[in-house]
């Protein structure tokens, strides 16, 4: 029957790789450093609670052997009971007190962990990003965290708790009666063993079931999002999804139904020993009372609130080590993501870009993503003026995005250095690096939010007239001032309420509104309907202007535009040059331009005639 609910193998083993070392420890007090002078407040609640709790047995005693005395008065019987009820009165206001004190130390604790993972976890790099799945972040910063507030209440101020309930008992117990304190420690180990087994069994259980949930949400997060539940209907995927879900779920049902078994079992243990224990000293109780050893009030005292009082709490303290574990385990989690080494780090001394001029150099590049088979970019060598359009052509896998990855320091090349103003940006602050570089993707990401939340998301302290204006730039102010509730229409999540091209052209807008000095453009037009694209021609056209502009050109406008066009192949700069001039080479602008853009210049040719 046992072995049917799981209680054997890797079930009821501790949790694996966490130790008591002191260093985590110590790291993990320190949360609750600030919040000292309220740790007090509760530990004297404790002990006001522990003394109090005492109360009802000395009450009980006297007045079982005032009763069964001779004679007495009935007012002293009053009193007896007033301070009974004055005590559990006074003894549920602490404890209301106690219970908000450690909650808000828990919830500040869980505040703190929070605003600290979240702003080590931004700050990592996009290799991070795309080495991670986001559902398991999203369980470390909720999941994981809210494990703390049981950490602080069940662990920490449970175990004072309970040492200050147990030895307030234990001296109370010896001063009634020796005897019966021994008895009553003897029958202790039946409670214990099985409280400390079944609480490792229930941790393990808890750890199976919570990995489970995380597995799910992450599941649902991928599946449930935008992207995924389009990439679902495109491939008309519902039922395989509906199986994967089925059976994660099945899973986590039987992680469930086994975790609330092993607590049935033990509470039918429990029960059995709950009336054996107190069955025995009501045996040798009643052979002290008949042989004068003890009084009546005294075993009735002992049975009835005493044994409670003291199994309840060594039940407690037998289980500390799996709990405490548990909760380093929880920890431990925690920390990793704490200990992250962040790839993109700012030097402590280093400077703030002013406005920059637009000046950019590649001096000797060399970057590899991770796992890569060869590098992105290999020793690649090339230098922007100020004001210069620059168009990036190549084969799929050339190194164009590693190009505009690396300026705006989303990576660090292994070799060589990338420099603005003749700066190594290495040497410049993030966020002044930043402010001078903007950005317009392929694929336009707005936030599930209104127009204006996301054109101001570039400039929050914008005016009205300036937000305007950037969109009058982007030619998207008509069409938004359109919609029903014009720039405070919530455009959908990932701004898919918007069509393509409106998208694109709100992320102009926004680019505009930013008004950066270096302009790096995914220029993706081609998925476009003819207007839509005018449109935005004519906005990236104004957008260009006056800017340092690197444009992964898929357009022959923006090649035949462009003051020089780097050529790239398999991470070099192989071909640097105008139009016309690679085009005389013969090299490998004029096969890709054989293949890509002659085949636009002969229709463009076609729709003038």
């Amino acid at each position: 029957m046992v072995h049917m609910w799981g209680w054997r193998g890797g079930f009821d083993q501790p949790p694996e790789n966490v130790r008591l070392e002191w260093p985590l420890l110590r790291r993990v007090f320190a949360y609750f450093v600030p919040y000292w002078p309220l740790s007090l407040v509760v530990l004297a609640c404790i002990a006001v609670t522990s003394a109090l709790g005492l109360v009802p047995a000395l009450v009980t005693k006297t007045l079982i052997d005032y009763l069964t005395g001779r004679g007495g008065q009935f007012s002293f019987i009053g009193l007896l009971i007033g301070i009974l009820v004055a005590s559990s009165l006074i003894s549920g206001l602490v404890g209301v007190l106690q219970s908000y004190v450690s909650t808000r130390i828990s919830q500040s604790i869980m505040y703190d962990l929070r605003n600290q993972l979240f702003d080590r976890v931004i700050r990592q790099s996009v290799a991070f990003f795309t080495r991670t799945r986001t559902g398991d972040v999203m369980s470390r910063l909720s999941n994981d965290v809210n494990g703390v507030q049981s950490v602080v209440s069940d662990t920490i101020f449970s175990l004072v708790s309970n040492v200050v309930i147990l030895a307030s008992t234990l001296v109370l117990m010896v001063t009634l009666s020796w005897k019966m304190t021994i008895v009553a420690l003897l029958v202790l180990p039946a409670f214990v063993l099985p409280t400390l087994r079944v609480g490792k069994a229930t941790f393990s259980a808890r750890k199976q079931t919570q990995g489970k949930l995380a597995e799910m949400t992450a599941f649902m997060q991928e599946v449930l999002g935008i992207s995924g539940i389009l990439l679902v209907k495109a491939f008309v995927t519902q039922s395989r999804e509906d199986a994967r879900f089925e059976r994660l779920n099945h899973e986590l049902r039987g992680l469930n139904i086994r975790q609330a078994m092993i607590g049935r079992w033990f509470f039918m243990l429990m029960g059995v020993l709950g009336t054996a224990g107190p069955a025995v000293l009501w045996l040798f109780g009643g052979y002290l009372v008949i042989t004068g050893g003890a009084s009546l009030g005294t075993v009735v005292t002992f049975a009835t609130l005493l044994l409670a009082r003291l199994y309840g709490p060594v039940g407690s303290l037998a289980n500390l080590q799996v709990n405490v574990v548990g909760s380093l385990a929880l920890f431990q989690r925690l920390f990793e993501y704490l200990d992250l080494k962040l790839e993109i780090e700012e030097k402590p001394d280093a400077r703030e870009l002013d406005r920059a001029l637009g000046a950019v150099a590649f001096e000797h590049v060399t970057f590899s993503y991770e796992g890569g088979a060869r590098p992105a970019l290999d020793d690649l060598s090339f230098e922007v003026s100020p004001g210069q359009l620059v168009a990036l052509v190549g084969h799929s896998g050339a190194g164009k995005t590693t190009i505009t990855n690396l300026l705006p320091r989303f990576y660090d090349p292994q070799i060589g250095s990338v420099r603005v103003d003749g700066h190594d940006i290495r040497d410049l602050t993030l966020e002044s690096l930043g402010k001078q570089i903007g950005m317009v993707f392929q694929d336009t990401f707005l936030f599930h939010a209104t127009v204006r939340e996301n054109l101001l998301y570039a400039r929050p302290d914008a005016t009205e007239h300036e937000m305007v204006a950037a969109a009058r730039a982007a030619h998207i102010h008509e069409f938004v001032e359109s919609l029903p509730l014009g720039y405070d229409t919530i455009v959908g999540e990932r701004g898919h309420r918007l069509s393509g091209g409106e998208k694109q052209r709100v992320a102009i807008a926004r680019v505009v509104l930013k008004d950066p000095r270096i302009l790096i453009l995914d220029e993706a037009t081609s998925n476009l309907d003819s207007e839509s694209e005018h449109l935005i021609q004519v906005a990236l056209a104004g957008l260009l202007a006056g800017r340092t502009s690197l444009v992964i050109a898929h357009r022959l406008s923006t090649i035949l535009a462009a003051d020089t066009i780097l050529v790239l192949d398999r991470g070099r700069l192989v071909e640097q040059g105008r139009h016309l001039d690679l085009l005389g080479r013969g090299g490998i602008y004029a096969r890709l331009y054989q293949q890509q853009f002659l085949p636009e210049a002969v229709e463009a040719a076609r729709s003038i005639a």
